[in-house]
């Protein structure tokens, strides 16, 4: 079946390009995801994000990107943004690093510290409403050819299942190792040289099939729900993941936050489950971990608002097979604050790097044997004018032929015990891996 109506390709080949950006824009009846699915090998960037509110935002191709590296490269992403002067409704796609430098190891190639994409096709829909597709018609344009291509979009079938052949499965660094690292974070925490660190460990899948990261992400966005599904390609790979935590949103002058940590398991059953999750509530380890992360939150956010909300206690957030403690965090932004100042704030929180900051980072320097590349980093969209929202890169995976590097770590204090916070990883790693993995 055709994806993108006639009518609509037809009006795109007649629009010529008049000096600025112009937009071709109309409703139609496929789902973002779909149309990404179809064109993703026809364009040299595509993109996908699902939110638990039910937005759903695709974007196929280029019109503009931008890539910045560095202590400043939100506000380089910033200043560029304010420069094109978009008409309004547009959203620039974001992605970016934990580290301000970027990756470096190669098989994150085409991941930049930050990058910026400005879609020459965006669609958007929001629960149970049909999507509107916007095609971008920028200088130098050819509308006849993208038109032609909009065009030869066919549904595709529903993706069956991963079937990804045979598999071997690799620890980076080994387990014990590991072990070892979290070990060495409890001493320097107990000997009051930092009071929280996150320390991630990757899982590497080869299989004798490749596996399509945008099929990936479906099955992601189905089985969670109440997470932000993402994808995002670049060369010949995919960043993929489902993630439970909003860093952030801004809408005019509301913005709020909803940090996660302190972990535990999912029960078998119901009364399990609830014990569990009341076990989490009444742990002190946990709750003081979670404070750590709020309180950071809040002394950075208080640099930007006018007043915020902050729950005296926190809430239970359950997802699939990890339970956090949970708190929302709202306030009113001071005049003229872009959401991709906040963000330069934030990042990282001490739900991904640890606290103080620089002892964290320095920490995470001289242990970790993984380039995190953009996990623990964000995924999100911003506007012109200052709105956006950018979910912390957690629960993803990497996916280039048929390697694909999981991500999961875990966050470090006094009284952490190694092998458990072992079991949390395996716990954060499980959505992809029983996608990829299959037996």
């Amino acid at each position: 079946m055709t994806l993108i109506p006639d009518l609509f390709c037809e009006r795109l080949a007649a629009t010529t390009h008049a000096g600025s950006f112009q937009t071709v824009e109309a409703e139609i009846d496929a789902d973002p995801l779909s149309v990404v699915r179809a064109g993703a090998h026809l364009f040299g960037n595509a993109m996908f994000l699902a939110t638990p509110a039910g937005e759903r935002i695709g974007g196929l191709g280029a019109a503009w990107r931008a890539s910045a590296a560095g202590a400043n490269r939100f506000g380089a992403i910033r200043d560029a943004i304010d420069d094109l002067a978009l008409p309004a409704g547009l959203r620039v796609m974001l992605g970016y690093s934990f580290s301000d430098g970027g990756p470096v190891e190669d098989h994150w190639s085409g991941f930049n510290a930050a990058d910026a994409v400005l879609p020459l096709i965006s669609l958007h829909s929001e629960r149970e409403s049909r999507t509107v597709i916007r095609a971008l018609v920028a200088p130098g344009s050819d509308t006849s050819a993208l038109s032609n291509v909009l065009r030869s979009l066919r549904e595709l079938d529903e993706p069956q299942a991963p079937d990804l052949g045979d598999h071997v499965i690799e620890s980076h660094p080994h387990v014990s190792d590991w072990r070892d690292e979290v070990s060495e974070a409890v001493a320097a925490i107990r000997s009051d040289l930092l009071a929280k660190v996150v320390l991630s460990r990757s899982v590497v899948v080869r299989s004798t099939i490749h596996a399509d990261g945008f099929d990936l992400v479906h099955h992601l966005a189905r089985a969670y729900p109440g997470c932000y599904s993402f994808a995002w390609a670049a060369d010949d790979a995919v960043f993929v993941g489902a993630s439970p935590e909003l860093l952030l949103r801004v809408e005019g002058t509301d913005v709020w936050t909803n940090p996660l940590a302190g972990s535990a398991a999912r029960g078998e059953g119901e009364i399990e489950d609830r014990a569990l999750g009341e076990s989490l509530m009444a742990s002190d380890k946990d709750r003081s971990e979670h404070f750590l992360v709020v309180d950071d939150v809040i002394a950075r956010l208080d640099a930007h608002t006018t007043d915020l909300t902050v729950p005296s206690a926190p809430s239970l957030r359950r997802v699939a097979t990890v339970q956090h403690l949970s708190t929302e965090i709202r306030g009113t932004l001071q005049p003229n604050v872009d959401v991709l100042d906040v963000v330069a704030d934030l990042h990282p929180t001490p739900a991904v790097g640890g606290t103080p900051r620089p002892a964290a980072a320095a920490f995470i320097d001289k242990v970790e044997r993984i380039d995190r590349g953009w996990y623990t980093g964000g995924i999100g969209w911003v506007e012109p004018g200052g709105d956006g929202m950018v979910a912390l890169a957690l629960r993803c995976g990497l996916v280039r032929g048929n390697t694909a590097h999981l991500y999961a770590g875990a966050g470090i204090v006094a009284d952490s015990d190694p092998d458990q916070e072992l079991v949390e990883t395996r716990l954060k790693l499980r959505p992809l891996l029983e996608l990829l993995a299959a037996t």
